[in-house]
């Protein structure tokens, strides 16, 4: 059985219907409800859906209204003012990772010098690609993608793009269930993380954040974080075309995630909402590595 909730506020800032009525255009971009095992909730925003992990309102699938826009606790974070200084790509400083925001969407090669192999967008969603770069050739660097499949990567000419930094990454292991954000290298937040069920797992891999931006609705917390991962068993969420994972607010399941962390969302990562203010200052393109296991991930060297 499937419920859904609309919400008042257009997540695209666009005139909702003025009749109650919603057409299916309308309702691809606003919050919808999705029963899995429990009552799940499920969002769209900026022209997609989020793969966002659920219990919001009750096990008995009742609809779950807003009356009005979600009060916003602040405004989404400037991920400007938190980019480091204009970068070389021959000596980013230890413990940073380099970050190379387009500057218009860019040819995309196979290799350096090599064959043209499509574009990379310079927006994805009205926001800026701004992208972790992972391996670097004079005039030439390899950068990660946002979009589908997850691990894709294109080699880019560095004149197309503005080279910054970061100091943050994250890690999110699955078997501890925990989020693990460091700065320059030093760990400075271990949280209880809610993460995927065995049935809507959350994916492993190399990402990053692609962009932030309010929240849906009441339990989501002050903002959603968009990774660039996507969801392996949720193709297309809401006709949206894509099913990206999120990091949010416990969507009323701060008990379930208590101290050790549960799994308990249809991929998205769910944190406490403390936790979640204290990754508000980190930029796009901030690493997210997703394992399982104990070994930790180690910053590879471009």
């Amino acid at each position: 059985m499937v419920t859904v909730a609309l919400l008042r506020e257009h997540l695209t800032r666009e005139t909702a219907p003025a009749t109650g009525e919603y057409s299916a255009r309308y309702y691809a971009k606003v919050m919808g409800l999705t029963a899995a095992g429990s009552s799940g909730m499920g969002c769209t925003g900026k022209r997609f859906a989020l793969a966002l992990a659920a219990a919001a309102c009750t096990t008995s699938g009742t609809l779950c209204a807003s009356s009005g826009p979600p009060a916003f606790a602040e405004p989404p974070p400037a991920h400007t003012a938190r980019l480091g200084p204009v970068a070389s790509p021959a000596a980013p400083a230890r413990g940073t990772t380099l970050l190379a925001t387009l500057k218009f969407t860019a040819d995309r090669y196979a290799w350096p010098g090599g064959p043209v192999r499509g574009r990379v967008p310079g927006t994805w969603y009205g926001s800026p690609s701004v992208l972790p770069v992972i391996a670097t050739r004079s005039g030439w660097i390899r950068v990660r993608l946002a979009q589908r499949p997850d691990g894709a990567t294109a080699w880019l000419r560095t004149r197309d793009v503005t080279l910054r930094t970061t100091a943050y990454r994250i890690v999110i292991n699955l078997t501890t269930t925990r989020l693990s954000l460091y700065e320059l290298d030093r760990k400075v937040l271990s949280a209880p993380a809610g993460v995927g069920t065995p049935d809507d797992p959350t994916p492993m891999g190399h990402f990053f954040i692609a962009f932030d931006e309010p929240p849906p609705g009441p339990g989501y917390g002050s903002f959603v974080i968009v990774t660039s991962a996507h969801s392996h068993a949720i193709a297309d969420w809401d006709s949206s075309g894509d099913a990206s994972i999120g990091i949010h607010g416990p969507l009323g399941e701060d008990q379930q995630i208590g101290t050790t962390g549960a799994r308990i969302s249809h991929g998205c990562i769910r944190l406490h909402e403390r936790d979640l203010l204290r990754l508000r200052r980190l930029p796009p393109g901030t690493p997210v590595d997703i394992i399982s296991g104990t070994t930790e991930v180690r910053r590879p060297a471009p």
